[in-house]
């Protein structure tokens, strides 16, 4: 009840139908008591909204985007499948764990995690993610799509594509691609991107897509201060989170129905267009071989390509890379 009450309040009060609400309008219109009313204006205090009350006159809605919330996001989605089903906590170990969790126990393609704060957040390599309380987007996605899994790391590529554009669209702030998963402004990491599959040798049960933005200013380790960078040292305004997120899934969800209907060439074109690295001399490195070249494109797959100074082609899989 106590759930159902709070987020049937916030939506009502996000509607914008009236500035000021009473108590008992708000008890009539979900059904509830006064009480209850009360009970969940305070929690959402707690959770950090400022809620102004004023007698005579009702409650007020003052700051709606401080904090991810279910309702709002449901209120803003535009698609038909992805964040539909939406789960939000206050703090985790990884959203992505959780995702895993929920697609091992018949969640629907579509579903989205996100938390405030992640204390095991990760990326490529495992790699530990600075995921700060309430200064960025942690957010999983479960896809279900009928592929074989050679096909999945084009989903990385994807996903690049429909977060610059979501961020351009929102903020004003235009990032670019570096091979295959970061997002950069002014050749810092706003962005990382991590997908992860459970797969038969014939077809994929799962996608975890996770992906990780830097919004809000935060103090950054020592490590990153001078390679990580945020939305709003970028932004000419502040950055609404729900917004971001709901323009991602927009996103995510007409490039994969694209992806999936007449496949990976317009999503190549688009990830090319954004990129950071082609054009750029880059140097590969495995446990045994460095190799250095100009990097030219993708293949229809999404391999990197790049020409060394002999003229030869090579191919960039999944090796860490380093850009001059």
């Amino acid at each position: 009840m106590g759930q159902r009450v709070k987020d049937q309040l916030l939506q009502y009060m996000l509607s914008g139908e009236a500035e000021y609400v009473s108590g008992q309008q708000l008890a009539a219109r979900i059904g509830c008591s006064r009480t209850a009313i009360w009970k969940a204006m305070e929690e959402l205090k707690k959770e950090g909204f400022e809620i102004e009350a004023i007698r005579n006159k009702g409650y007020r809605l003052l700051n709606e985007h401080v904090k991810l919330y279910p309702a709002r996001i449901q209120q803003l989605l535009s698609t038909n499948t992805f964040g539909r089903s939406v789960y939000v906590y206050d703090s985790v170990q990884s959203t992505q764990l959780l995702a895993h969790e929920l697609a091992k126990e018949g969640a629907k393609e579509g579903t989205v995690v996100l938390a405030e704060e992640q204390t095991g957040g990760k990326g490529r390599m495992a790699r530990p993610w600075h995921s700060a309380k309430g200064s960025g987007i942690w957010m999983s996605l479960l896809l279900r799509p009928t592929l074989p899994p050679q096909f999945t790391p084009q989903f990385t590529l994807l996903a690049a594509v429909a977060v610059t554009e979501a961020v351009q669209q929102v903020t004003g702030v235009s990032a670019e691609i570096k091979w295959p998963n970061d997002l950069l402004i002014d050749g810092k990491k706003t962005t990382g991107i991590l997908t992860e599959l459970q797969a038969e040798a014939d077809r994929v049960d799962y996608i975890v897509m996770g992906i990780g933005i830097n919004v809000h200013r935060t103090s950054f380790p020592p490590e990153l201060s001078q390679i990580a960078t945020c939305l709003e040292e970028h932004a000419c305004e502040p950055v609404d989170r729900t917004k971001l997120v709901c323009k991602i899934l927009e996103k995510l969800e007409t490039y994969n129905a694209l992806y999936m209907e007449v496949g990976f060439e317009p999503i190549r074109r688009l990830w090319e267009a954004r990129s950071y690295t082609i054009g750029k001399e880059v140097t590969l490195k495995t446990s045994t071989t460095t190799r250095t070249g100009i990097a030219i494109g993708l293949d229809e797959n999404g391999t990197l390509l790049a020409r060394d100074k002999d003229g030869e082609l090579f191919s960039i899989y999944t090796a860490d890379i380093h850009t001059r």
